[in-house]
């Protein structure tokens, strides 16, 4: 697997970078206010971070005026483990360098995605990158061996909260985790032991040995 950067034009039907942002109010919270965990957390909505002055340009220009939230998902990972996609494009905005594991929600084929379709990009710190609503994509992965990653995350109001109490009328529903939040599980992942649907085949890609 090659590592592309997101500036390169192997990242365009994948997202894209977001120039014009000063991202150094957020950063400096993210810094200070959030952990490092050994695994991976990931919190929704954080004060310190939507209390920042970049909150309301994100909302009103990159959003529209949308009502957004800015969490965080920090930690330790190499693995792919799962994909998740929204209704909606996704920003990420890292502290360090990280590493994206995508793919695209067309690869999926009778509720299935083989994991040979999985792309990797790296995106250096301080970028906003905008990751489409048809990207696949999950946590971040260490960009350095043993290094971690602190990286905002940008969404709609209300994602990946409560899953909303629904009867399945189609395939899809039965991929919901949680709100705004479609996920598809690797039969290896901690996911799936969890109860979360298994839509990934293939190999659980691991970059340990690229980065």
């Amino acid at each position: 697997m090659k590592i592309y950067s997101v500036l390169d034009k192997e990242f365009a039907p994948y997202g894209k970078v977001l120039d014009g942002y000063d991202t150094t109010c957020l950063l400096k919270a993210l810094e200070d206010t959030t952990p490092l965990p050994e695994g991976v957390a990931y919190v929704p909505s954080v004060a310190s971070l939507e209390s920042t002055c970049l909150f309301g340009q994100l909302q009103n220009n990159a959003y529209g005026g949308m009502p957004i939230q800015l969490g965080y998902c920090n930690g330790h990972n190499t693995k792919l483990n799962c994909l998740e996609y929204h209704r909606d494009s996704e920003l990420n905005i890292g502290l360090y360098d990280f590493i994206l594991l995508v793919a695209k929600m067309d690869d999926i084929i009778d509720g299935k995605l083989d994991t040979s379709k999985v792309m990797a990009f790296r995106a250096k710190a301080g970028q906003v990158v905008e990751v489409y609503a048809t990207t696949l994509h999950y946590a971040p992965c260490s960009a350095e061996k043993g290094a971690g990653f602190k990286v905002v995350i940008v969404l709609p109001k209300g994602t990946n909260t409560d899953k909303p109490d629904i009867a399945p009328v189609n395939e899809e529903d039965k991929w919901l985790r949680a709100c705004n939040k479609w996920l598809l599980a690797h039969k290896d992942a901690a996911e799936a032991a969890d109860g979360a649907y298994v839509g990934l085949t293939g190999e659980n890609i691991d970059i340990a040995e690229l980065i």
